[in-house]
């Protein structure tokens, strides 16, 4: 997005075009300047929360960041990321490209996605299997439709977003006595026989966006503090290092790759009031190493050993909450009254448990559903359950899904520079920043 190239409107003065340019991201997106990658450079004025913006845009369009390099300097940011597609392609459809440049060239003004018409339920409790059957067919019976849902669990707890509307007149519900209504009916079913404290539920009318919400819902949980149900030998290693003489503490990450990853990092930095001033993340295969130089927004750094271990819980458990446990499952059918009690009811008497969730409904009135599931104590689902499973429900309807292909690759090559003027160019904006992490001796090269 250039702005020399945009029309200035007659009641601009010159000074008002310098604070429009300075306040303003320049965007330059390249799919020249590597073989099997698109860049994505941003170069802005700094605020607190922009790069989590950045991040928001790209990941809301399900491309997969396969290496990052952010950079800020004094009240100025620069950001390269090197993305494709779920499939491990460059980005060449015209209108998604233009719509990225768009986006990220408003990000200093941009506002949460809004849902129009609806009403969002927010539950957290322990989880546990049938739960969901449970909510669903409250929902059902209080006449409320589900339009869209997202469900997370982790470490034996439980967090969603559910949204709403009337089932008659298709209108937000607003009655105060049925809203009363339905936080009681929900919260019971939350409760269950040993969560009376913890169990908590609201009704909003608010914009956020969604998954930002569920991480600082299950935040608010505590779910970090809880052990987790089943150990795995491939938990994310984090660390916490202070660099004193350049008064940052530097946070590293090994992990496995997954879509949406860096959002979920920088999500719960930033809502921990962290700032990422610097960053560098690279792929190889499946595997993601990140490193983040971070102070708190009052700059300072991390000050002890107990905050030091409550970041690292903290980051891990923001990792490991999108993990995808168990067998993935797809409905796609025509939506009607009771179609999701019925639907988990169904896993429940399986023995089923959902770890996942996310729910949406076509404006044709089709229902695009995805659920992870495990047996009751979180091991892989028998696959003759499975089978009984789709026979129930439909075979044609609810598929077994496998992950999108790129994570099942084998290691990658590097991103290796082909020619043109274009990718010449945003090498050479590339180059800035890695050129400003190794002055500051965050890395040990640029080239």
């Amino acid at each position: 997005m250039e702005i020399s190239n945009m029309e200035w409107p007659a009641y601009l003065d010159e000074y008002e075009k310098l604070v429009f340019r300075m306040t303003t991201p320049r965007v330059m997106i390249d799919n020249a300047g590597c073989s099997n990658s698109t860049r994505v450079m941003i170069d802005s004025a700094r605020k607190h929360g922009i790069l989590l913006e950045a991040v928001q845009v790209l990941t809301d369009l399900n491309l997969s960041i396969k290496k990052a390099y952010i950079s800020s300097d004094g009240r100025w940011f620069m950001d390269v990321f090197h993305v494709t597609d779920l499939d491990g392609n460059k980005l060449t459809d015209e209108s998604v490209i233009s719509y990225i440049e768009q986006s990220l060239g408003t990000i200093h003004y941009a506002s949460a996605k809004c849902i129009d018409g609806l009403t969002a339920l927010e539950l957290t409790g322990t989880d546990r299997i049938g739960l969901l059957s449970e909510v669903f067919a409250v929902l059902s019976e209080l006449e409320c439709n589900v339009v869209e849902a997202k469900v997370w669990t982790h470490n034996g707890r439980i967090a969603s977003l559910i949204y709403v509307k009337e089932r008659d007149s298709g209108s937000p519900i607003e009655d105060s006595e049925k809203i009363d209504t339905i936080e009681a009916r929900l919260r019971n079913v939350l409760k269950g026989d040993n969560d009376i404290r913890s169990a908590k539920t609201s009704v909003s009318m608010a914009v956020t966006h969604t998954e930002r919400r569920l991480h600082q819902m299950m935040f608010t949980d505590r779910d970090y503090e809880r052990k987790p149900i089943i150990r795995t030998n491939d938990n994310p290693i984090v660390s916490v290092l202070n660099c004193l003489e350049k008064g940052y503490s530097v946070i590293n990450i090994h992990c496995k790759d997954r879509p949406k990853l860096l959002f979920d990092i920088v999500c719960t930095m930033t809502d921990m009031q962290y700032v990422v001033f610097h960053a560098t993340l690279n792929t190889a295969g499946d595997r993601v190493h990140s490193e983040f130089f971070i102070r708190h927004t009052d700059g300072s750094p991390i000050s002890s050993d107990a905050e030091k271990q409550r970041v690292i819980l903290c980051l891990q458990a923001a990792i490991e909450r999108r993990a995808s446990e168990g067998v993935r499952l797809e409905l796609c059918t025509g939506d009607k009254q009771g179609l999701l009690a019925d639907v988990t009811r169904t896993f429940r008497e399986n023995g089923l448990n959902v770890t996942r969730a996310e729910i949406s409904t076509t404006s044709d009135n089709t229902a695009l559903n995805v659920f992870y599931v495990t047996d009751a104590i979180g091991n892989p689902a028998d696959s003759k359950i499975i089978d009984a499973v789709r026979m129930k429900i439909g075979l044609s309807d609810l598929k077994v899904k496998e992950l999108p292909s790129i994570y099942h690759q084998k290691a990658e090559e590097n991103d290796e520079p082909t020619g043109g003027v274009g990718g010449a160019m945003l090498l050479s904006l590339g180059s800035i920043v890695r050129k400003n992490l190794y002055n500051l001796g965050l890395i040990k090269s640029f080239s």
